[in-house]
């Protein structure tokens, strides 16, 4: 699949504006995440990620315990994803406490235990950086929700700065919404996850929220549409500009659904899709 310049120019990316973004792009890396390979917590998807043409793995941490711990948070498994991933020369990107979908952060004193447990289980995969996923009935809804959540990250945010491990909020929530939750827990390992696809479905725009938070807000990105990468209604040229000009660079993770049923094909098409643009703006 490829990406015009007449799209690119339509995006605001004239030749001197994707000079700049060029030296932005450097150091974006792609990667995807373990449950859109459909193999959520398992060590095999370090080596099928990488074949595929990823640059890292966001892997998920379980959302059944295991003699009341996190699957993941087992140091003999820990010690085969960082030897997979050293063999693999493909590094974990990020971590998904997706219990969290099962034991509300907002709401059960579980999802506090399971946070506290996470961070130290983040660390120990070699990573900085875990998702708080806020979804379905967990989804924040009100601004007692939001303070709640913001007090219990205050707490917990001084553990995760002491481990070096970004605390990612990702929800249907606006981006100000967001900031207020990370300025109540007064912790800066408090960030946002950004969706483009959840912000743009919940009715914000993905490029002006970008350009809002900024590089220092902002611990990972999630890329995704409806379908296929690029046939929905985001304007994918204009959020790779916006993430250039923000000045991020660290992990933008895939998490796309596989249309045709075989995720090896999908993804490689959407991974395509990514790298085709990028090459794009590179080049200006």
């Amino acid at each position: 699949m490829t990406i015009s310049r007449r799209v690119l120019l339509a995006a605001g990316l004239s030749p001197a504006a994707s000079l700049l973004a060029q030296k932005k792009l450097e150091k974006l890396k792609i990667g995807v995440t373990d449950w859109n390979l459909r193999m959520s917590g398992k060590l095999e998807a370090v080596a099928f990620a990488k074949s595929l043409g990823f640059e890292g793995l966001e892997v998920s941490l379980g959302r059944k315990p295991v003699d009341g711990k996190l699957p993941l948070d087992n140091p003999d498994l820990q010690a085969q994803y960082r030897a997979a991933c050293q063999q693999h020369a493909l590094p974990v990107a990020s971590t998904c406490l997706d219990i969290l979908h099962v034991n509300y952060l907002k709401s059960d004193p579980l999802g506090r235990k399971w946070l506290a447990d996470a961070i130290p289980a983040t660390r120990k995969l070699n990573t900085d950086v875990m998702l708080m996923p806020f979804f379905g009935k967990g989804a924040l809804q009100t601004r007692e929700e939001m303070d709640y959540v913001g007090d219990i990250l205050r707490e917990l945010g001084k553990e995760a700065e002491k481990a070096g491990v970004l605390l990612g909020l990702e929800n249907t929530i606006s981006a100000e919404d967001n900031v207020r939750i990370m300025e109540r827990s007064r912790s800066k390992a408090v960030q946002v996850f950004y969706d483009v696809g959840n912000s743009t479905n919940a009715g914000f725009d993905p490029v002006q929220e970008i350009r809002w938070l900024g590089k220092s807000r902002i611990c990972q990105i999630h890329l995704k549409d409806r379908g296929y990468m690029g046939e929905g209604k985001i304007d994918f040229p204009a959020v790779m500009r916006a993430i250039a000009d923000i000045g991020y660079e660290g992990f933008a993770d895939l998490e796309t659904s596989s249309p045709s049923g075989s995720v090896e094909n999908d993804m490689r098409r959407n991974l395509a899709f990514v790298r085709d643009l990028l090459d794009k703006i590179r080049r200006g």
